[in-house]
């Protein structure tokens, strides 16, 4: 999922390619930052002033030591500040931009809604640069995604509620918990016995922490990408024995959807007016794409992972078309689609000679 950035958001950037040094992640840029405010040390104002800029680029010299923890109205977590200064650094960096006392106006005006679809491109980002092997862009994607973290922890602390060292400390507890095969006396003997002692414990965590829903598919954000959670349903319905014997009466249950889908699409065709018909055929692509979900699952194919694919071969299909048709002096815009198809063809072709 990813959520696109609309033209005058702070965070709008170029998706892939040569990169502008501008915020990847949700800070102004850094000309918004009141220089006068953040405290002089061993750099200069400028120097100072390129900390409201993304990883992206290099820090300036001596610019760690210019960001102090914000006098009023924020506050930081400082007990990892003598073991991990860099931590320190970003969790100071995001206090001093939540200060009301001279931070930055953008950041102060967020919340845990604004923020949340951010975080979740960051997330998208982080798979699209393992899906390129690109490990500098990893690198520098998991930045922008941990400074998410410290933005809800901050944003947190603010309330009382929470801060990033509760955060660290909360997902290490869970860990140990959850992998008593390592840190218990619990003997496993392969990853799905891991898997389904994982699901066990956080069954017994729900009921401790006084959740009654105990259905099989208790626990399943809604927020999730919809693919993603009817997989999840699936998996979770097939764990009670719910499920299809094989992929093969899947195939069949995807062929009898197809026909309920071109019904429906005929009852709109034939009346498109008729909201209860429209109403319909959402409904019946509904469940061909949830049936097309259960057949990757059955196949052991990653929906995510296919769907990516199949959007990579398009676009990079797409792209040597419209090459092929500037290297003839046209536009594919200005093509009859008898042509486009020529030229999809011819570049279908050219993969399959390279």
């Amino acid at each position: 999922m990813g959520h696109r950035r609309r033209a005058g958001d702070p965070r709008s950037r170029r998706r892939r390619g040569a990169r502008p040094a501008g915020p990847a992640v949700p800070l102004q840029p850094a000309r918004h930052h009141p220089q006068r405010r953040l405290h002089r040390a061993r750099g200069s104002d400028a120097a100072v002033a390129g900390l409201g800029l993304s990883g992206r680029r290099a820090h300036p010299a001596g610019a760690a030591a210019a960001i102090e923890p914000a006098s009023t109205g924020a506050h930081q977590d400082t007990t990892m500040h003598d073991t991990n200064p860099g931590l320190a650094r970003l969790l100071g960096i995001m206090a001093r931009l939540r200060d009301p006392d001279g931070g930055c106006p953008w950041d102060l005006k967020q919340d845990f809604s604004t923020i949340a679809p951010y975080t979740i491109e960051e997330a998208y980002e982080v798979a699209d640069a393992i899906d390129r092997g690109d490990m500098a862009g990893l690198r520098d994607e998991l930045g922008d995604l941990l400074l998410q973290v410290v933005f809800h922890a901050q944003m947190a602390r603010e309330q009382g509620a929470f801060g990033f060292e509760d955060v660290a400390t909360a997902i290490a507890d869970k860990m140990v918990r959850r992998h008593p095969h390592v840190f218990g006396d619990v003997d496993v003997d392969d990853a799905d016995a891991v898997k389904r002692n994982w699901e066990q414990i956080k069954q017994a965590e729900r009921a401790a922490a006084g959740d009654t829903d105990t259905s099989a598919l208790a626990g399943i954000a809604r927020g999730l990408p919809e693919w993603q959670r009817a997989v999840k349903l699936q998996n979770r319905a097939a764990r009670v024995g719910f499920d299809w014997p094989g992929a093969l009466p899947v195939i069949d249950k995807l062929h009898e959807e197809i026909e309920e889908v071109r019904a429906e699409f005929a009852a709109v065709a034939a009346d498109p007016d008729d909201a209860a018909a429209q109403d319909r055929l959402e409904e019946e692509l509904g469940d061909l794409l949830f049936v097309a979900a259960n057949l990757a699952r059955h196949a052991k194919v990653d929906v995510g992972a296919a769907l990516r694919r199949a959007n990579h071969k398009f676009e990079r299909r797409f792209r040597a078309m419209e090459a092929m048709a500037d290297a003839d002096g046209q536009t594919l815009a200005g093509q009859s689609l008898d042509a486009q198809d020529a030229y999809w063809n011819r570049a279908k072709q050219a993969e399959r000679d390279a």
